[in-house]
């Protein structure tokens, strides 16, 4: 097994410091490690160079940045030329990283929601008018912007199509190029705790523990996955990322999907326990 981490933009033989903890945690479980160079893949502009460094053969999985889904899926074909066979497909991370690839299996357990193939008005006020009245949290395919609340992520009403507009054209606006597919609406639900981020290899959680925004709030010791364990397993990914969250009425909901890949590890997790949980889970497997 080979684990491959973004190479350090300014001294690119060497990884990204911000994933050196989980390769030393790598190297000291006898991973072998490779940097890849992220700018050329998210670029797209020289896909062969950034996998330059890879060495050929053997079955890979990468731990770095976000890549855009056919930017992934255009890695993974040059790391098969290499000889190397990505854990993860370009087919199972869109499965992973866009919530309308996500939503179906999950519909029962996460927030209700609609979305547009276009950033389009006509297209985002026929979203609007499916979802019908109440309170609104908007995104695109893989990103709210949670940190602009007011005026990018959260609709009071749905119904006031003017206000409601004004806060999709403001997070397209933040979002710019890296605006994914179209708008996701999604109805607002009341949480009451911090969210929690499970991870799970072949449909098996390894690993539960705090959301890297809140990485010290320590999530509940008691915490039954029975009622998600077959719904993850039914999306047939290898690798995902579930965040969760308790609703006020007691509830535990899916608040995010991701490709455990590119989901980032809160920093009071030790790397060497993430790692262990990871690739142990894989040969296991």
């Amino acid at each position: 097994m080979m684990l491959l981490v973004p190479c350090d933009p300014l001294r690119p033989r060497r990884p990204d410091e911000h994933f050196a903890s989980e390769v030393q945690a790598a190297r000291e479980a006898g991973l072998t490690v490779a940097v890849v160079d992220h700018d050329a893949l998210a670029r797209g502009d020289d896909v062969g160079r950034a996998v330059a460094s890879v060495p050929s053969g053997g079955t890979a999985i990468y731990r770095g940045w976000m890549l855009g889904s056919e930017r992934y899926a255009r890695f993974t074909q040059m790391l098969a030329e290499r000889g190397v066979t990505a854990r993860t497909t370009g087919e199972q991370y869109r499965r992973a990283h866009e919530l309308p690839s996500w939503y179906p299996v999950l519909a029962a357990v996460t927030p209700r929601s609609t979305w547009t193939t276009t950033a389009d008005r006509a297209d985002f006020d026929k979203a609007r008018l499916a979802l019908g009245a109440g309170r609104v949290v908007l995104r695109d395919y893989v990103k709210s912007m949670k940190h602009y609340w007011d005026e990018a992520a959260f609709i009071p009403d749905i119904a006031d199509e003017d206000a409601a507009w004004k806060v999709a054209s403001r997070l397209r606006q933040l979002r710019d190029d890296d605006f994914v597919g179209g708008f996701v609406l999604r109805e607002f639900e009341s949480f009451t705790s911090a969210e929690v981020r499970t991870w799970w290899v072949d449909g098996r959680c390894v690993l539960i523990g705090p959301h890297p925004d809140t990485p010290y709030d320590k999530p509940p010791g008691d915490i039954d996955l029975h009622w998600l364990t077959p719904l993850i397993g039914a999306l047939g990914l290898p690798f995902v990322t579930a965040d969760l969250a308790l609703r006020a009425d007691g509830v535990w909901r899916v608040v995010e999907v991701g490709d455990g890949q590119v989901s980032d590890r809160p920093i009071s997790i030790d790397p060497a326990m993430f790692i262990a949980a990871m690739v142990g889970a894989v040969r296991a497997g």
